[in-house]
């Protein structure tokens, strides 16, 4: 579902009123947050959607990772999580099982354990997880930033792209595994790296692309976010694919919903970098947003985990807009 769509409809829905609820859906948050005592948050978050690669091993991986991400992005550690499933007759159940297979080895890669699910049958295969996860409730991040704060980002993005170009075979066997294999790597890795570090605010990047989860952090801060459009890291394929007019209809709809909260103060900034940035992307990277004492500490341990560690943008004072473009 499309950002505005679904801005509208949680629009005219009540809002929660419980004191306990930290975190519900009345914000742009990745999951819910339910205080059970001072020392204990719970988190809850359920994703799920049809396959996007053709093997079905490697689609229960991608789901169960872009599942289990959104509890790191609210500072916590999954515990427990369950599958949802649905899956048409034709479908082999050799094809099932391995669907499962790769969710489970994603749970268990995290420390965490599936411990049971749903299933119906559908006409098409859909598959994810949904995940309770723990945290102090002093340590729950939110999606939002503060004006000073630097943003972050642990992976590269254009796997929108990258996915639609492998559906029309555009992509070598090696950029595919690539693809494959930044999907299915769970934020495990980039939350760990925050270790020691003090995190203003944070999300992971998924269907309304690097802009549009930006764009949501900025708001909740009521700041606005400068992005370095040159520094963003962005697979090169996916910039190639973006040249060849390939930019899936989801970034379309990003683009039409962030109309009236991005301004672009970029000179000679390729169009490609533009589509890209609004890409929608399957388990994308985390996005954390610092202050600058913070950055040396994050991006170093960033980098010994194995995750990018690039600094693509600024918080500053609430201007005209959400989102300023430059090219630096």
């Amino acid at each position: 579902m499309g950002p505005g769509v679904l801005s509208d409809i949680l629009r005219g829905l009540p809002k929660i009123k419980d004191p306990n609820v930290m975190v519900g859906f009345d914000s742009s948050d990745d999951a819910c947050v339910y205080k059970v005592s001072d020392d204990v948050a719970l988190i809850n978050s359920i994703d799920f959607f049809p396959p996007i690669v053709d093997d079905p091993y490697d689609f229960g991986r991608i789901a169960a990772a872009n599942s289990l991400s959104d509890i790191y992005a609210m500072g916590g550690t999954p515990k427990l999580a369950m599958n949802l499933l649905t899956f048409p007759d034709s479908l082999p159940l050799k094809a099932v099982e391995a669907i499962l297979q790769g969710g489970n080895d994603m749970v268990n890669e995290c420390g965490a354990m599936v411990t049971g699910g749903h299933s119906i049958q559908d006409k098409e295969p859909k598959y994810g997880l949904s995940v309770t996860g723990f945290a102090r409730p002093e340590d729950i991040w939110s999606n939002s930033a503060e004006e000073g704060d630097y943003l972050v980002i642990s992976k590269k993005i254009g796997t929108g792209l990258l996915t639609g170009g492998a559906k029309v075979d555009l992509l070598t066997p090696e950029e595919y595994k690539e693809t494959v294999e930044t999907m299915a790597s769970l934020n495990k890795y980039a939350f760990e790296a925050a270790e020691g570090v003090k995190v203003d605010g944070c999300t992971d990047i998924t269907g309304f692309g690097l802009l549009g989860h930006g764009a949501e952090m900025a708001k909740a801060g009521n700041v606005t976010l400068e992005i370095y459009a040159e520094r963003v890291p962005i697979f090169p394929k996916a910039l190639e694919l973006a040249s060849q007019g390939l930019l899936p209809a989801g970034g379309h709809s990003n683009m039409d919903y962030l109309r009236n909260d991005v301004i672009d103060y970029s000179v000679n900034l390729s169009q490609d970098i533009m589509d890209c940035l609004y890409d929608p992307q399957t388990s994308g990277g985390l996005l954390f947003a610092v202050k600058e004492d913070q950055l040396e500490r994050l991006q170093y341990q960033l980098g010994e985990k194995g995750c990018e560690n690039a600094v693509i943008g600024h918080f500053k004072a609430k201007k005209s807009r959400y989102i300023e473009i430059v090219n630096r």
